[in-house]
C-alpha cells in the first residue's frame, strides 16, 4: 500500500476549531479573512467561525481581491460591500484610496477581538501581510485584541532572498523593511511588526502544529487554495517573488494567460533570442522556453506577445528574485526604447515609480538603467539577507 509521505500539519484554524474557539467566549468578534482560508476539510474560516460563535461575529473585513477573490489586482472593492448577505457586516479593506486599507474606528467600535486568518505566499509585496499590519495598528489604537491563526509559508521558511526595503520607502507593497522573500509566516510577521514598530496592544498567535521551516506547502497535508485571481498554483507562487517585478514595467507578467507570472513578454521582444539568452546565463534551478501568447486582459489585451515561459526544474536551487532581475536586465536590453518603467499610480502612490516600491528603493532601477548586470545587482543583497536572518531569529515559531 502506498503511504502519504507528506508532513501532517494542522493550521491555526484547525487547532482553533478543535478547541471550539473557547478563547472567544463572550467576545465581540471581527474576522479579517477570505474564502481561501480553509481548514483541512476545505471548510472556510468564516463558515467555521459563524457556526461556532453565531452572532458574536459582528464584522467581516476583507483584503485586496475581496472575500471571494474575484477582483483583479488594483481593482477597488467598495467599502461596506455586503458580499455575504445576512449576518455580520462586511467591510472591504481595499477601496479607492490609501485610507481604505485600515479599519475605520466606527467598524472597530463594534468589536473587542479581531481574528486574522489570511493565506499568504511569503513575498513582501503580496499585500495580505500589509493588510494584517494595518489592521493590527488600527485595532490596537482602539483597544481591540488581535489573534492570528497561523498557516505555513508555502515557499518554506528557510530560503530568504532579495533586497531589503529602505526606511522611508514604505507602501502597501512594502510596509516594513524585510527582504522580498522573507521566509516568515503571518504570525511570525505579526510578532516582528509588533516588537520592531513598538506597537502597544494585545497580540495572540495560534501557531501551526507539525510544520517545519524547510517544508514547501505541497510537502504538507495543508491544501492549496488559490489566494488571488492570478495565483492559481504553488508553482505560480514560487516564481512570484521575482516576476511580480514586471508589474513595474511595460512587460506583460502573463496576466490574461493560464500561466500568470510564469509566462512573460511583450509585442516587441524576440522570443527565441530572449529564451536563449536567459538560458545561456545559467540561472540556478530554472530553464526558459520561447513562447508567443495573447493576453485576454490587462497589458497588451488581445495583442500578440513574444517572450518566454520559465520552468522551475529544481526549486531548492531556484532563486526567484535573482531570476526576475535577470529577466528585467535582458528584456530591457533587447527592448531598447520600447522598454519602459511604469509611471502610472501604483497601489495609491503616484510620486515614485512602481518598480521602486517593489524593489524597496531606487537602487536596482538605477543600476539596471546604468547597464549593470543581474549578478552584480543580486550580490548586493547577500549581506542584507544575512543580517535579516539574524534579526528575525527572535520571532521564529518553528524549527527547521
Amino acid at each position: 500500500m502506498r503511504t502519504d509521505s507528506r508532513a501532517s500539519v494542522r493550521t491555526g484554524l484547525d487547532l482553533a476549531r478543535a478547541d471550539g474557539f473557547s478563547f472567544l467566549k463572550g467576545r465581540r468578534v471581527g474576522l479579517l479573512s477570505h474564502a481561501p482560508a480553509v481548514d483541512a476539510g476545505l471548510n472556510s474560516a468564516l463558515g467555521i467561525l459563524t457556526r461556532a460563535i453565531g452572532d458574536q461575529l459582528k464584522v467581516v473585513f476583507t483584503p485586496e481581491h475581496g472575500y471571494f477573490g474575484y477582483a483583479q489586482d488594483l481593482e477597488p472593492v467598495a467599502l461596506g460591500a455586503d458580499e455575504g448577505g445576512r449576518g455580520p457586516r462586511w467591510v472591504s479593506l481595499y477601496g479607492n484610496c490609501f485610507d481604505s486599507l485600515t479599519p475605520r474606528g466606527e467598524d472597530l467600535k463594534e468589536i473587542d477581538t479581531l481574528v486574522v486568518d489570511l493565506v499568504d505566499i511569503g513575498s513582501r509585496y503580496y499585500t495580505f501581510q500589509a493588510s494584517m499590519l494595518y489592521a493590527m495598528q488600527g485595532a490596537f489604537a482602539h483597544g481591540v485584541q488581535v489573534i492570528v491563526l497561523d498557516r505555513p509559508n508555502p515557499l518554506n521558511g528557510t530560503a530568504l532572498e532579495g533586497p531589503m526595503l529602505e526606511e522611508g520607502t514604505e507602501s502597501f507593497v512594502g510596509p516594513y523593511p524585510i527582504p522580498t522573500r522573507h521566509g516568515l509566516t503571518l504570525a511570525e510577521l505579526a510578532i516582528l511588526y509588533k516588537e520592531e514598530l513598538e506597537l502597544e496592544g494585545a497580540l495572540e498567535v495560534i501557531p501551526c502544529q507539525g510544520w517545519r521551516r524547510g517544508l514547501f506547502l505541497d510537502e504538507t497535508t495543508v491544501p492549496w487554495v488559490m489566494p488571488s485571481p492570478n495565483m492559481p498554483t504553488l508553482e505560480t507562487a514560487l516564481v512570484y517573488p521575482g516576476q511580480c517585478l514586471l508589474e513595474g514595467t511595460n512587460l506583460s507578467e502573463g496576466r490574461g494567460t493560464t500561466r500568470p507570472f510564469e509566462i512573460f513578454g511583450a509585442p516587441w521582444l524576440e522570443a527565441d533570442r530572449l529564451a536563449d539568452e536567459l538560458n545561456e546565463h545559467g540561472l540556478p534551478g530554472v530553464t526558459f522556453r520561447p513562447v508567443t501568447f495573447r493576453p485576454t486582459f490587462q497589458k497588451y489585451q488581445g495583442k500578440i506577445c513574444h517572450g518566454a515561459q520559465m520552468h522551475v526544474i529544481d526549486r531548492a536551487q531556484f532563486r526567484p528574485v535573482t531570476t526576475g532581475v535577470a529577466v528585467l536586465d535582458l528584456a530591457r536590453k533587447q527592448g531598447g526604447d520600447h522598454f519602459a518603467w511604469r509611471t502610472e499610480t501604483y497601489e495609491f502612490v503616484s510620486d515614485r515609480p512602481a518598480i521602486d516600491l517593489l524593489f524597496g528603493s531606487d537602487r536596482e532601477r538605477l543600476a539596471l538603467t546604468r547597464g549593470e548586470g543581474w549578478r552584480e545587482i543580486s550580490q548586493a543583497w547577500e549581506e542584507e539577507v544575512a543580517d535579516f536572518r539574524l534579526q528575525r531569529k527572535g520571532y521564529l515559531l518553528y524549527e527547521e
